[in-house]
């Protein structure tokens, strides 16, 4: 009779032990959603101002697809047309004074030129977005290669 309740008391010490602890860890670990309870509407944020200089912008790493450094509000960007091949398309950019996209954006996976936009890279803001003008969300240290004092190759 003895293992009986000693089972039982043990059963009921783990479960008042587990409630205790999950009113601790819930009091102490942040809600994923943010600090509104997940139901509450909050006032929506102020949309940020786009970067609309037309100034061309140094890239943050080796190969970073360039910005678009004007409004693209209204572009129809669909498998029917894009907006922006009427401007930045080989033939068109000698009128529109925009900078030509990348021979890359000529090439099949397997680096055959072709006469058109290859499809892969017919969507241009999967690659290339918008720049606006916001305080980083994460604070960066990063510095380029330039400022911690390397040279470039030949320099010497």
């Amino acid at each position: 009779m003895r293992p009986k309740w000693i089972a039982v008391a043990a059963g009921l010490l783990v479960f008042v032990t587990t409630a205790a602890i999950a009113q601790v860890a819930t009091q102490t670990v942040p809600q994923l959603e943010g600090p509104m309870p997940a139901m509450e509407t909050g006032a929506a944020a102020v949309l940020p101002k786009w970067v609309t200089d037309d100034q061309r912008k140094m890239r943050a790493y080796p190969d970073q697809p360039p910005i678009i450094p004007h409004s693209i509000d209204g572009y129809e960007l669909s498998v029917n047309a894009n907006r922006c091949l009427s401007c930045h398309k080989r033939e068109f950019t000698q009128d529109s004074g925009a900078p030509m996209i990348s021979v890359t954006h000529y090439m099949t996976r397997e680096g055959q030129m072709i006469a058109d936009v290859s499809p892969r890279r017919y969507f241009c803001t999967a690659c290339h977005v918008p720049q606006a003008d916001v305080q980083p969300l994460v604070p960066s240290t990063f510095k380029d290669m330039s400022e911690l004092g390397f040279k470039p190759a030949g320099s010497e």
